[in-house]
């Protein structure tokens, strides 16, 4: 009896290793040098348009960026996020916080055009998707990592998983964790992640009540904010405001000391220093951007990560807003 039960205590640590093994297959099939022989110049062809695109207009980064987040939330990483609707075809792109909201869908399909001329029907709109949110971040003055790549395109689209899965404006520190722990992604990954505030825009649909109706937030703040966003919802809803107060086109760490001075823009943003368990991790980034780089990159691997298609699964893209 002793004898058996210690063989099935020795078989333990193998039947884990195997599990674990299995639940990481499709994202251990990505790699940085998935494309070294069939496709080395991506990087160059993505990033020249990139470049190009943040020039004519620095909130462009922070859109693709958003654009990787939205897409990787639904479905993971398979840039579902970029398929227009048909008579026969929902995508997500009208989901509630998708519609009117995400944008830079030209971009990628101008990256998509360039990469084709280099190697056509090799990379997927999913690694572009990766790899140009990569370089927009750097672009704008923050950190780099190697992209994992090797992900196939899906030939699905999930609406309702759009409406379900990605954070809302609204989210309190409790949903924020959950929506994120869903993907996988860790409390600590979640305030990373949400650093990616520090560049971009927001529209006053979306921090109106924050400003409004709310206590904990700077009152000057709020009242400048007030008068670019009337009270009324209808009106003025696509005004737009800085995420990051300061310094809106660069990636630093100014998105947390204006958390710290409660001039969060969004109510999610400022729930992460809100008298709760985040609050420390918030501090950390504000004396220390390095410490909010390396998580971040940490995030955006973690992110990138979720669930891919590989292998035989999907497809490669003609066209990044169309099943081939």
């Amino acid at each position: 009896m002793a004898a058996r039960a210690s063989a099935v205590a020795s078989c333990i640590p193998v039947l884990l290793m195997l599990l674990a093994m299995l639940a990481g297959t499709s994202s251990a099939q990505l790699s940085t040098g998935f494309y070294s022989s069939s496709c080395p110049g991506v990087y160059d062809a993505v990033k020249s348009v990139v470049q190009s695109a943040i020039a004519r207009e620095k909130r462009m980064g922070a859109s693709i960026v958003r654009l990787f987040f939205h897409d990787c939330f639904v479905q993971g990483c398979d840039a579902s996020l970029l398929l227009d609707d048909t008579a026969s075809f929902q995508g997500e792109k009208m989901a509630t916080p998708n519609n009117g909201s995400v944008r830079g869908f030209e971009v990628i399909d101008a990256i998509k055009s360039a990469v084709e001329k280099v190697c056509p029907g090799v990379v997927s709109c999913a690694d572009i998707l990766a790899i140009a949110a990569r370089d927009s971040v750097v672009i704008l003055g923050g950190p780099t990592w190697n992209v994992k790549v090797g992900r196939r395109d899906s030939t699905t689209a999930s609406f309702s998983g759009a409406n379900n899965n990605i954070p809302p404006p609204t989210s309190g520190l409790a949903n924020l964790t959950s929506l994120f722990a869903a993907q996988g992604l860790s409390q600590k990954d979640m305030v990373a992640l949400s650093g990616a505030h520090t560049i971009g825009l927001a529209r006053c649909t979306n921090f109106r009540a924050h400003v409004y109706n709310e206590t904990n937030i700077d009152g000057a703040f709020a009242r400048t904010r007030q008068s670019g966003c009337p009270s009324t919802s209808g009106t003025g809803d696509n005004n737009l405001a800085p995420l990051d107060l300061q310094t809106p086109a660069v990636f630093e760490n100014n998105y947390y000391k204006n958390l710290v001075s409660r001039k969060g823009l969004l109510h999610s943003d400022q729930e992460l220093f809100n008298g709760g368990a985040t609050d420390a991790q918030v501090q950390s980034y504000v004396s220390s951007q390095s410490a909010f780089f390396a998580d971040f990159v940490t995030g955006m691997i973690k992110m990138g990560d979720i669930t891919p298609s590989t292998g035989s699964n999907g497809e490669i893209r003609k066209n990044c807003r169309r099943i081939n």
